[in-house]
């Protein structure tokens, strides 16, 4: 939805700007021929533009997120969600080598390898250990089950 108000807010400026331009100012000599005819054709490329390229943008783009992890581990669909909060509520402090993150103040879960309960638990309640400290619930619900659920798969491969 917020491409297409992008895509029409885009569509309403160019036409305004189009308008404008093509008509400022004072005519000296004749009139250019198929002047109609090439404003005409301005206008049928910026619609085109304006709403073609999002609408593909937005057909083509609807599932980024990859179902394979970086060493060959086939994601589930839930794993993957997991693999994206993750790196969005993790990443910054732990490393994981499938996320891409090499933080430093929470534990390397690579080397830890949790089970996803320790996850969960850990996303849960928090954690005051090393050189931080992790606060409870950051995430909850089924988007813990899925970070957990997803590092407990991919950490330490």
């Amino acid at each position: 939805m917020t491409i297409l108000l992008i895509a029409a807010a885009f569509i309403a400026i160019a036409i305004l700007v189009a308008l404008v331009a093509m008509r400022a100012g004072p005519r000296k000599g004749p009139e250019p021929s198929g002047g109609n005819a090439g404003f005409a054709i301005f206008m049928v490329l910026i619609v085109v533009f304006g709403l073609g390229a999002p609408a593909y943008a937005l057909v083509n783009n609807a599932d980024t997120s990859p179902t394979e992890g970086k060493d060959g581990v086939e994601l589930t669909t839930a794993q993957s969600e997991g693999r994206d909060m993750f790196i969005h509520n993790c990443a910054t402090c732990h490393t994981l080598s499938d996320a891409g993150s090499t933080g430093m103040v929470g534990p390397n879960l690579d080397e830890l390898r949790p089970p996803k309960a320790l996850v969960v638990d850990a996303i849960a309640k928090g954690r005051a250990r090393g050189m931080g400290q992790m606060p409870a619930g950051l995430v909850g619900g089924q988007d813990a089950e899925n970070i957990g659920d997803y590092v407990s798969a991919v950490a330490g491969r």
